[in-house]
């Protein structure tokens, strides 16, 4: 072997020194329970039996699963959301990651202002919103009709077109600034040297962006996709609780949540989750195969 090839395994085998303990504690908390849900999803179990009683229906539940309308439903509600909400908070993430990059007098103080909305519980800030868009006595209904763009107040989460796009402007609102900030990361790691070669050759802003910002920071841009959109994916907290297991913003995880805990259907609930796990898994590899393409 050379001399740089015991360099590699030498730093291989540190690595995986490292990682050994993070490796343990991710088998303890995360394996066992899949491994135990895949199990329970292979039986019929209520969680209102005591004791358990287990039966044995093998792939009934996920038979059940695809013949459901709700999970179709909660299917379609968690791709709109998640695809609508990965756009707009990668755009505006990206379009305020790069004012913050520029030199300006406090831009500091906007750098920390910024991240107001995503430092809220989320708990607390669905429920803020909640109350501001209540037709009732929100706000937001308030607002808008002081500026006449309606003309009476809107139910905005109990109407049907109206309830998923609203928690979209939520989620939005809050998690830009996530975005926000991994982009930022991204382009303070790109060299000034470039843009000031480019500004003598000529370039303007506008080619600068597309010739040396955009292709330097996919890299970052792909991890900032893999977390946002594998986060929206399992989206919960703020669906539940702005409007709770409504059907027409009902998520997968809250669908799963209803299964498992109001219904105490065990191993249908499991088959539930392991169909997020499936969905889940799949967009995480093929960002990652994504990710390595690009690196390499």
């Amino acid at each position: 072997m050379t001399k740089k090839g015991r360099l590699s395994a030498r730093r291989a085998r540190t690595a995986w020194v490292f990682l050994l303990p993070s490796l343990l504690v991710l088998l303890l908390v995360a394996a066992y329970p899949l491994w135990r849900t895949l199990q329970l999803s292979f039986f019929q179990v209520s969680i209102l039996q005591f004791p358990l009683k287990p039966s044995w229906v093998g792939l009934d539940n996920y038979k059940s699963l695809l013949a459901d309308p709700y999970w179709w439903i909660s299917l379609k509600n968690t791709a709109f959301f998640t695809i609508i909400s990965v756009i707009l908070e990668t755009v505006l993430g990206l379009g305020i990651a790069l004012v913050v990059n520029t030199r300006f007098s406090g831009r500091g103080l906007m750098r920390t202002a910024m991240l107001v909305p995503w430092a809220i519980p989320t708990v607390v800030s669905a429920q803020m919103w909640r109350w501001m868009y209540n037709d009732v006595y929100g706000v937001i209904n308030d607002l808008l009709m002081r500026v006449h763009l309606i003309a009476h107040p809107l139910a905005w989460l109990a109407t049907s077109r109206l309830a998923l796009p609203s928690i979209i402007a939520v989620d939005v609102w809050k998690t830009t600034p996530f975005m926000a900030l991994l982009l930022l990361a991204g382009l303070q790691s790109i060299p000034d040297e470039l843009y000031e070669a480019a500004t003598v050759d000529g370039a303007s802003a506008w080619q600068q962006f597309w010739r040396i910002t955009l292709p330097l920071l996919k890299p970052a841009l792909l991890v900032a996709l893999i977390f946002r959109t594998l986060d929206a994916l399992r989206v919960f907290d703020v669906i539940y609780v702005m409007t709770g297991t409504n059907p027409t913003t009902m998520s997968m995880s809250v669908y799963a949540r209803q299964q498992l805990v109001d219904f105490g259907a065990l191993g249908y609930g499991s088959a539930v989750s392991m169909g997020i796990f499936l969905i889940i898994a799949i967009f995480a590899a093929a960002y990652l195969v994504s990710l390595r393409v690009e690196i390499d």
